[in-house]
C-alpha cells in the first residue's frame, strides 16, 4: 500500500553486473498557492499534504499572522493546491501590497527582514544526553525519506519527546507545516526545541524566532549568519548532531553535562 506523499515508478536499474526492471519509490512533487485576503500571496513547490498547516506556517513566517485568533475562515482544495485564508483586518502590511512569488522547494528567502529581531528569553536546558535521546527519534520519523531518500523532516520537542513533526521535499515548508500545525492546534512553542534534518540558514532561524522557540538542532550545518543571529537573538544553534556527537554554535549554557 503506499502512502501519502509517495509513488511508485517502474524505473531501470544498471549495475555493473547489468540492467533490470524494478519498482522505485518516489517523493511526490505538487504545487500549492497560498491566496491571503483574496490575494494570491506565493505558489509554494512541496509535498502535497497537510496544506492547511503548511499555508498557516508560511503566513505565519513571513510575520502576517500572530495566533490561531486572527484566523476567520480557512478553505483547503487538495486537488487543485489551493489554500484560501481569511484574516481579521489589522495595521500590518495588507497582502495586496506584497509580491507574488513562486518558491521552488529548496525554500528561499522570506519577505521578512533577518537584520532585527527581539531576544529570545527562555531559562530552559537540556542534557547532552537528551538531545542524542531526541534525535535518535528524529530519525526514526522519517517513513517517506526511508523510501524515497527525497524529503526532508522537521519536528518540534519538549525535552524529552517529539511533540509534533512533518515531512516536505522542502526543508522550509516542512518547518512551516510543524508551525501551521502548532498555530491551529494551540500547541504552545516557548521553551520548546526545534529539530531539522536540513542546513539552518537565516530564513529558517527567523522562523524559530518568531514562534519564539528558545533551541535549534539540525543533524546538518548551519550558516554563519545563522549562527550570528542565533547569538544575537538568544536561540541556542546545535549542528552535526549525529549519534553521541553534535557541535554548539550559539548559547551552549542551555546543554548541561547527563
Amino acid at each position: 500500500m503506499e502512502m501519502e506523499g509517495m509513488e511508485r515508478f517502474s524505473i531501470l536499474c544498471v549495475t555493473e553486473e547489468g540492467k533490470s526492471e524494478i519498482e522505485d519509490m518516489l517523493a511526490r512533487e505538487g504545487s500549492l498557492t497560498i491566496i491571503l485576503n483574496e490575494h494570491q500571496l506565493a505558489t509554494l513547490f512541496c509535498t502535497p499534504s497537510n496544506l492547511d498547516y503548511l499555508a498557516v506556517g508560511f503566513i505565519a513566517s513571513e510575520g502576517l499572522l500572530r495566533s490561531k485568533d486572527e484566523i476567520k475562515r480557512i478553505t483547503v482544495d487538495d486537488k487543485n493546491g489551493m489554500v484560501w485564508v481569511e484574516t481579521i483586518d489589522d495595521k500590518r502590511q495588507p497582502a495586496e501590497t506584497l509580491p507574488k512569488r513562486v518558491i521552488a522547494s529548496s525554500g528561499g528567502r522570506g519577505l521578512a527582514s533577518v537584520t532585527h529581531w527581539r531576544k529570545v528569553e527562555s531559562q530552559m536546558n537540556i542534557s547532552t544526553h537528551d538531545v542524542f535521546g531526541l534525535v535518535e527519534k528524529f530519525q526514526h520519523r522519517s517513513p517517506i525519506f526511508r523510501a524515497t531518500g527525497g524529503t526532508h523532516l522537521a519536528a518540534l520537542c519538549d525535552t524529552s519527546d517529539i511533540l509534533i513533526s512533518a515531512e516536505d521535499i522542502g526543508r522550509h515548508n516542512a518547518l512551516d507545516k510543524v508551525l501551521g500545525e502548532c498555530i491551529l492546534k494551540d500547541v504552545p512553542t516557548d521553551d520548546r526545541i526545534v529539530i531539522t534534518s536540513g542546513r539552518v540558514s537565516s530564513e529558517i532561524l527567523l522562523k524559530v524566532a518568531r514562534r519564539r522557540i528558545p533551541m535549534t538542532i539540525s543533524i546538518s550545518a548551519p550558516t554563519d549568519l545563522a549562527v550570528r543571529l542565533a547569538s544575537d537573538w538568544g536561540i541556542t544553534l546545535i549542528g552535526f548532531a549525529r549519534g553521541k556527537r553534535m557541535n554548539v554554535y550559539a548559547h551552549s549554557w542551555r546543554v548541561v553535562a547527563a
